[in-house]
């Protein structure tokens, strides 16, 4: 697990007096887009908007982008997308910081994604994820494992999108860790491609370890603490796809990794 020292930004946590100046209008902001927007996204997530598209993109998933887009701008992220990704049924597969990797991803394309049972029950964004496709995966069972297996083959075989952290938790923001091969079982079962995601944070990625979970923060203090961080790029890099391959998810897993490495350190 290789360290990345591009990872890391000079901190002004303790110093930085414009923070409550931030809150002051990020708050506004923040509260207008969950009570306005998103009853107007949530309504947007019917039967009806999924057999409609506009430019090629389903009326409910171009809704949900719109609204995360707009949640990663409160919060004072200058998003920038590079390379594009692949249309219909893929395993998109991310390094993993923070929850905010999730509507990072949504802002760009919409897929279901693969989160921890826990997820559900945090505020607001296991909420959203529910109603967003999430699959949830209760660590340490299998019986679960088999479902998440299972669900993620059919939404494939669907030609719908698929997310994943192969990591399988998120880091300190400074490495990653080794991606975990039966994830892409999946993705071989279906004969779909993945395609890994490189998600920097900051200026050449400085920013990871603030972003990411500081040591024992729970979910709510991580949120309030990034609501009133500086503003900040925030990049999302469509690297070049893996092809399915029935005798090597772990070669999958491990070219995965060694693309979405290479973008963090380019």
């Amino acid at each position: 697990m290789p360290a990345m020292s591009a990872f890391t930004e000079t901190g002004r946590r303790s110093t930085d007096w414009r923070r409550p100046l931030r809150y002051l209008w990020r708050l506004p902001l923040l509260s207008l887009h969950l009570l306005l927007g998103l009853p107007l996204t949530l309504l947007m997530i019917n039967p009806i908007t999924a057999r409609m598209e506009l430019r090629g993109e389903r009326l409910d998933h171009l809704a949900v982008r719109l609204w995360s887009g707009t949640l990663m701008r409160i919060f004072g992220f200058r998003l920038r997308r590079y390379g594009t990704p692949l249309p219909g049924g893929a395993l998109f597969v991310a390094n993993h910081v923070s929850w905010i990797d999730i509507e990072l991803m949504h802002s760009q394309r919409m897929m279901g994604f693969v989160a921890k049972a826990e997820i559900a029950r945090w505020p607001l964004v296991g909420w959203l994820a529910s109603r967003g496709g999430t699959i949830y995966h209760h660590r340490g069972s299998n019986d679960s494992l088999h479902g998440v297996m299972h669900q993620m083959v059919q939404r494939l075989e669907q030609g719908l999108a698929v997310g994943v952290f192969p990591e399988g938790k998120t880091t300190r923001g400074d490495a990653i860790g080794t991606f975990h091969a039966r994830i892409f079982q999946p993705a071989v079962l279906a004969n779909v491609p993945a395609q890994p995601v490189a998600l920097k944070y900051g200026a050449r990625g400085n920013a990871q370890t603030i972003v990411a979970f500081g040591e024992k923060e729970s979910f709510f203090a991580n949120f309030v603490r990034l609501l009133g961080e500086p503003g900040r790029v925030a990049e999302v890099h469509f690297l070049e796809p893996v092809a399915a391959a029935e005798d090597g998810r772990r070669r999958m897993a491990e070219t995965c990794r060694e693309r979405i490495v290479a973008a963090m350190a380019g």
